[in-house]
């Protein structure tokens, strides 16, 4: 499967951004999909992720209450709907794809960058 990742921005603190990763070539509904990011200097963390269904959602602490992850299957697209934008949100964000029972994400997009101005 290959992934596209895009709705990155420059914001301001306090706003909001809503990032989209399309798949094509693989069977969308099939994939856990999940959301990382990596700051400058930083190692990449995990952000969020939604398994196959759409029934079971994780985040990370950081970004409980403020972002949400959302899937529409019939468009092949995963959603990361992002408010309340802090400038330590800065990064470089990347949609990946699993099947349920692996244990690592197999399949990454390229990143869109998203700059969150203080």
């Amino acid at each position: 499967v290959q992934l596209q990742a895009f709705g990155g921005g420059l914001v301001q603190a306090g706003g909001s951004l809503r990032l989209s990763c399309a798949a094509s070539g693989g069977t969308f509904s099939n994939y856990n999909m999940g959301w990382f990011r990596q700051a400058p200097g930083k190692e990449r963390e995990f952000v969020s992720a939604i398994n196959w269904s759409g029934r079971r959602l994780n985040y990370a602490d950081s970004v409980k209450g403020r972002f949400t992850i959302s899937r529409d299957n019939a468009k092949n697209t995963v959603y990361l709907q992002m408010n309340s934008l802090k400038p330590e949100d800065t990064a470089v964000y990347y949609c990946a794809a699993k099947y349920d029972d692996d244990r690592e994400y197999a399949y990454w997009g390229q990143g869109t960058q998203v700059t969150v101005s203080s």
